[in-house]
């Protein structure tokens, strides 16, 4: 595997323990947004506990070393850490191609796992982001995201993360190449960018990442008609409980963009 260059998340690791029995008993919260299975696996479940606290590099390596069952704690590790620790973008390109590489292998070795699917989607579509939204759609990307998210929601239909990133994906590429051209080539809209923000947000009310998500996309697609929409998504989501690491990055972003 490529070497990665890791950034420590800004909080004490102590702030999110999940230790024992107590990871189990929290797994529903945890994981209502992306529907992982509680693994049986000992090591996996330490890896996850490394991730909850914020201990990437830490969940990454653990994941690897428990081979097939912990690829998708290992993908999800290492594009979250890319997504919100990391400023380089070559280091970013980096790790979401190694995170694709993961999706792939996890994809043949686990197909009945959404994540399998989802985590690579949500590598893929990262990646896109780092080489523009353009170069992306040029090279055919749209339709890997597409077909993993679309995948991932048969397994699991209330896979809110999953909704969230349709969402998001309608909207950018309606926002570059326009409506019309997004209807006739992509199959994607306004309004079903907006179907699947209210989704995600009816299956998991409180997720942060929905909501700024969500925000984002309606400035994209609204622009100005939507900034009261906007900035109260923002609000609830720099407002929301934090359980986890991720949720505390998210709350984070929410407060920034809100400075902004």
């Amino acid at each position: 595997m490529a070497k990665q260059d890791w950034h420590e998340f800004p909080h004490a690791s102590d702030e999110f323990v999940y230790a024992g029995a107590a990871l189990k008993k929290n797994w529903a919260r945890l994981h209502q947004g992306d529907c992982e299975p509680f693994p049986e696996d000992k090591e996996v479940q330490e890896a996850w506990r490394q991730y909850h606290q914020g201990n990437f590099e830490k969940a990454y390596e653990l994941g690897l070393e428990a081979g097939v069952p912990g690829y998708t704690v290992a993908m999800k590790a290492l594009a979250i850490h890319a997504t919100y620790l990391v400023d380089d973008e070559r280091a970013k390109m980096k790790a979401f191609q190694e995170a694709m590489k993961l999706g792939e292998a996890a994809q043949k070795d686990m197909p009945d796992n959404p994540n399998s699917w989802y985590f690579t989607a949500m590598a893929t579509g990262r990646y896109g982001q780092t080489i523009s939204i353009a170069k992306a759609l040029s090279e055919g990307l749209a339709g890997t995201i597409k077909n993993c998210l679309d995948k991932t929601l048969e397994l699991a239909p209330d896979h809110s993360e999953a909704h969230t990133a349709y969402g998001s994906c309608h909207a950018e590429i309606v926002n570059k190449v326009g409506p019309m051209l997004a209807g006739l080539t992509y199959g994607a809209s306004k309004d079903k960018a907006v179907e699947h923000f209210e989704k995600a947000l009816a299956i998991k009310s409180d997720s942060a990442i929905a909501k700024i998500e969500y925000a984002n996309a309606l400035m994209m697609l609204f622009g100005d008609k939507k900034i009261d929409d906007a900035t109260r998504l923002y609000n609830e989501a720099a407002e929301a409980e934090s359980v986890e690491a991720m949720e505390k990055l998210d709350q984070m972003r929410a407060a920034a963009e809100l400075e902004d």
